[in-house]
């Protein structure tokens, strides 16, 4: 009844399942990652891959940077905020 009460509120939660398809087929591709340390680290980076794109960034290169500041001991760097309109 949301839909009712704020029109402004999508009908179907068609976005969200779009945005799964991806990790979805990579789970039927790959037959799933068989541990859950895998499945961690898979939903880990489905979660810095989506919100990097978001934000308009490269998660390639987000992730690169991470991994490179790690290797120096370094602390991770953070997703920068979204810019609100």
């Amino acid at each position: 009844m949301r839909v009712v009460e704020t029109p402004a509120h999508p009908l179907t939660n068609n976005v969200a399942e779009r945005s799964l398809r991806h990790w979805v087929l990579l789970r039927k591709i790959t037959f799933g990652s068989r541990t859950a340390q895998g499945s961690r680290v898979v939903a880990l980076l489905a979660s810095v891959i989506d919100t990097a794109r978001l934000r308009d960034l490269n998660p390639w290169e987000f992730i690169a940077q991470t991994l490179a500041e790690r290797r120096k001991n370094q602390p991770v760097p953070r997703l920068p905020m979204p810019v609100l309109a």
